[in-house]
């Protein structure tokens, strides 16, 4: 936001984009599908249709067009599908030729249970099996899918269960039909009478769409338009829908489960389970290591209970076998799954692994108890171990997981839960105040902010003056000043003074909501470097598998051909049991999970980061490309300069006088958006007032027309009117004189942009304009300079007014008088010599060159088309954050290459040790329980290694003194 607070918020002010679910419309009750249907030539081939139609459950009308063959039916969705209304014409004998475009709706899902990508991958492909999915995306760290789907042929009931099937639990967060809708728990329902009255009350009231009932739960869902009504209003008419003896009182429907305790639930898990698991395997250990070495102290293990079976291995068994199969039961479950849907992943490993021990621990009690003469030694210790270290790692990779969203959470949580809600009279004195939850609060509800308390909802300031701390959101530090008229975003801090604010936004559509949206859809998006992982992932549990049996089948066979001394073997140990010891550390030290933790734990981290600090990044892809910029280009008024022109001198020619010049101009430019417009109308309201003029409104302009990227026209009276600059005049032929160039040339070296006025082809007057450039302008361009990248300046400006800005600021490259398109050409240009380009912009005419660029920043108070089109939002407005938000992507970047190193090398180099590669030269090897330790500190180095992003600096603060 600009400093005086007094830029408009965006309606809304960050808007979704194509890869992201961050603004859901709303649904309607009825909607209009039109199907063009063949062979229907006659009146009474029409009515057959009609009255087909019309006995369906959920159309509301239909009409037949016989000459034209064209249906239009009013359905309600909840009760019939499209599909089915097109069978139900098909069957009556009349083909459709033309069916209507399908319905996609997106719904977000939290994923429980997946373990590494190979597990991500699987569910999107058992979602893009099911009938009407088009498209299915899982994010491995953030645990949630987004899926688009036809709701004509699936819902998400059947995508819930696909991912059921496919064994991993699943829970629906928000869907499209969720936007603008309330749920509430009612009380005082006690038949389905009441139920009557109820629904009948709500669908009287204006703005509600539909109205969905469960008496089971005493749950009522209403669907609404938020600028007719909200969740209170639909409260108080619940409550007056009682009469006489029966009463009924609504409240929140409140979710028993979130996001943060099932976070805490899977971590007590973890915990729970690792500590049960040492129980057994503590003793294990204890009785397989340290008792044997310590004779006085273990000579009871070795005694025999019947022949070769003694006390020790005994024991062993009995303490391993609830480790293996009920605590470790989640790695059979796991791997069931994973093999019934031909894939493997880490349950698989683990499973082969422990398996392997446990079951070859059980030949050895087999044998031990049938024969006198049998030695052997049992790997129980192995098997217990093992599983207890991945329960550990687990435990402490979900607790470090959890850290990597704490930005994100950080940003949910500044809303306050309550806000006091004022009730004023005609003359707007306060009648009541009222202490209510932030979510039952409406669109244009007065509420007081208190000193110290945190404003609920965007809105605007219509009485008292205050200091508005904005950092939280835009990461500016300095308190804003606020007085009526002024906007405030929900989250912030009032400092110093109370204020009565009129809310403009609420819900979703709140600045904060919409950057929460925006920030999990950026951390769910899978940016292209993750391919490297996924390719890995396909191959790597099959490779680690036929490794594993290559190095078992190598050791047993030299073993057994005397390739290496018999001295090689460890006492109590044969050939057989070491190839099998070295087998199955191959197969347990592997860590898939690693691989797919290294680039989605980073891209959480780094975007919660930049959201906290005023830059929003829309995903890994946009994070991935940013660190390849090598040029930025930047456009001129209100990016390099701040954006409130100022008119500081105006000259008539041509004879016209001063007012009627100021007066034609106005007229023209009153309709036009453009900052320099406003500056010209606002000069002009100050000259009338100086003057003693107090006429508010001007002359009604006819024939407007905006000439792009020059300025405008129209018939002002009698007068044709042209206000722009020299190109227009150019391409309108207006003769330039030497006056009035001469006034241009001087006032283009000042920096300053000239606007001239021409009435009936004469130029009647010019207006001088300066725009100051932003403080850190200078700065900015230095340092991105001293990152090796270059600045350009792209400008729809004169060429004279853009050199001088650039020098005042130190770029040496100007494209000057460009139109919007022109502007995205330029940026072609740049990209077909080799260069990364960077788009930072701020109006609707840099849309096209901010998605024409590698990457597009919009300034965050600019408008929202420029916003919707980029790649990063600059939330406070300030040049700093585009040194910031490259700077943070290299950081990432880097950070997700050494969390690969860390991956791939661990499993590069661990492998091969296990494998036995230093067992000959060494006699160093790596016991199975220890190979399993390796693997869950694989995956915690890497989490870790993601969390050191939150450490982040702003490059630019920590150099300004």
């Amino acid at each position: 936001m600009e400093v005086n607070g007094k830029d408009d918020l965006n309606v809304p002010l960050l808007k979704s984009s194509d890869d992201f679910v961050v603004d859901i419309p709303q649904p309607t009750n009825n909607k209009e599908r039109k199907i063009r249907t063949g062979e229907i030539k006659c009146a009474s081939c029409s009515t057959t249709v009609e009255s087909l139609l019309q006995k369906l459950d959920g159309i509301e009308n239909a009409v037949v067009s016989p000459l034209q063959g064209l249906a239009a039916i009013n359905y309600i969705p909840e009760l019939i599908k499209v599909k089915k209304i097109k069978e139900a014409i098909e069957e009556a004998g009349f083909p459709v030729d033309e069916f209507p475009e399908q319905d996609i709706s997106v719904c977000r899902l939290r994923i429980k249970g997946m373990a590494c990508t190979s597990c991500s991958e699987s569910i999107e492909r058992a979602l893009q099996m099911i009938d009407g999915v088009k498209t299915a995306v899982v994010g491995l760290a953030l645990e949630e899918a987004k899926v688009h789907f036809d709701p004509n042929l699936t819902d998400t009931d059947c995508i819930i269960e696909a991912i059921e099937d496919a064994g991993f639990g699943a829970e629906l967060i928000s869907s499209e039909n969720d936007a603008n809708k309330v749920h509430l728990t009612v009380e005082g329902v006690n038949s389905p009478e009441d139920l009557t009255i109820i629904r009948s009350s709500l669908e009287s009231v204006v703005g509600v769409t539909h109205v969905e009932m469960n008496l089971e739960e005493n749950k009522i869902t209403v669907a609404y338009d938020p600028d007719l009504t909200g969740p209170r209003s639909l409260i108080n008419c619940i409550k007056e829908a009682g009469n006489g003896s029966k009463s009924y009182n609504a409240s929140l429907f409140v979710a028993p489960i979130r996001r943060e305790a099932e976070q805490q639930q899977e971590i007590r898990i973890y915990r729970d389970q690792f500590f049960l698991s040492c129980i057994f395997s503590v003793p294990v250990f204890v009785f397989s290591m340290l008792l044997p070495m310590l004779p006085s102290y273990g000579n009871w293990l070795d005694y025999k209970i019947h022949n070769m079976l003694t006390i020790g291995i005994l024991l062993r068994w009995i303490l391993c076998t609830p480790v293996q199969f009920i605590i470790g039961r989640r790695f059979y479950v796991g791997s069931y799954y994973a093999l019934r849907r031909k894939s493997a992943n880490m349950d698989v490993l683990v499973a082969l692994g422990t398996n392997a021990a446990y079951f070859y621990s059980m030949y050895i009690v087999l044998k031990a108890l049938t024969s006198d003469k049998f030695e052997g030694q049992d790997f129980f210790e192995t098997s217990a171990m093992l599983i207890s270290f991945i329960l550990l790692g687990k435990y402490l990779e979900v607790l470090a997981k959890g850290k990597t969203s704490d930005a994100l959470s950080k940003l949910t949580d500044l809303a306050p839960d309550t806000a006091h809600l004022l009730t004023l009279d005609n003359d707007g004195n306060v009648v009541s105040e009222e202490e209510i939850s932030t979510q039952l609060l409406q669109k244009n509800d007065i509420i007081k902010i208190v000193p110290g308390a945190k404003v609920p909802v965007d809105g605007i300031v219509i009485d008292g003056q205050s200091h508005v701390n904005e950092s939280m959101i835009t990461g500016e530090a300095i308190p804003i000043a606020k007085g009526p008229g002024d906007k405030v975003i929900g989250g912030t801090m009032n400092e110093n003074g109370c204020l009565l604010v009129k809310a403009t936004h609420v819900g979703s559509e709140t600045t904060l909501s919409q950057i929460v949206q925006l920030v999990e859809a950026a951390q769910l998006a899978r940016a292209p470097v993750q391919k490297l992982a996924d390719k890995i992932s396909r191959f790597f549990v099959p490779t680690v598998v036929a490794a594993a049996f290559l190095t078992w089948l190598g050791w047993f066979i030299t073993g057994q051909a005397g390739v290496y001394p018999e001295y090689w073997i460890p006492e109590a140990t044969n050939k057989f049991e070491l190839a099998l010891q070295f087998g199955i550390s191959v197969l347990v030290v592997a860590c898939p999970c690693a691989l797919g933790l290294a680039t989605p734990t980073a891209v959480m981290v780094a975007t919660g980061k930049g959201a906290s600090q005023g830059v929003l990044i829309k995903g890994g892809n946009a994070l991935e490309k940013a660190h390849k910029v090598k040029t930025v280009v930047f456009d001129k008024t209100g990016t390099l300069t701040v954006g409130k022109p100022e008119v500081v001198s105006a000259v008539p020619f041509s004879g016209y006088s001063m007012e009627e010049f100021c007066d034609l101009a106005t007229a023209a430019e009153v309709n036009s958006e453009h900052p320099m417009a406003k500056a010209v109308v606002e000069h002009a309201k100050r000259y009338r007032q100086k003057i003693g003029s107090h006429a508010k409104h001007f002359t009604e302009v006819k024939e407007f027309e905006v000439h792009t990227g020059a300025g405008v026209s129209g018939k002002v009276g009698d007068a044709t009117v042209l206000v722009g600059n020299k190109r227009l005049m150019r391409a309108c032929k207006v003769p330039i004189g030497p006056e009035v160039d001469d006034y241009i040339s001087k006032n283009e070296q000042l920096a300053r942009t000239c606007v001239l006025v021409a009435i009936d082809g004469k130029v009647a007057g010019a207006f001088a304009v300066t725009d100051p450039v932003k403080p850190e302008a200078k700065l900015v361009i230095s340092y991105l300079r001293s990152m090796s990248i270059s600045s350009v300046m792209v400008t729809g400006d004169n060429l004279a007014t853009a050199t001088a800005i650039a020098n005042e600021v130190g770029i040496d490259k100007v494209f000057a008088e460009t139109d919007p398109l022109g502007k995205a050409d330029k940026i072609k240009e740049l990209q077909m010599k080799g260069m990364a380009v960077a788009m930072v912009g701020d109006g609707i005419n840099d849309s096209p060159a901010l998605a024409a660029a590698d990457v597009g920043m919009a300034i965050g108070a600019g408008t929202d088309v420029a916003i919707e089109a980029a790649d990063i939002v600059l939330i406070k407005s300030n040049l700093e954050d585009v040194v910031t938000a490259i700077d943070l992507s290299r950081k990432t970047m880097s950070r997700i290459r050494l969390n690969y190193v860390w991956a791939l090398g661990y499993n590069i180099l661990g492998m091969p040790i296990a494998a036995g590669i230093l067992f000959p030269f060494t006699g160093i090897r790596l016991p199975p329980w220890l190979a399993g330790a390796c693997m869950a500190a694989s995956s915690i180095s890497v989490v870790c290694s993601s969390l050191l992003l939150q450490s982040y600096k702003k490059p630019l603060h920590a150099r300004m003194p």
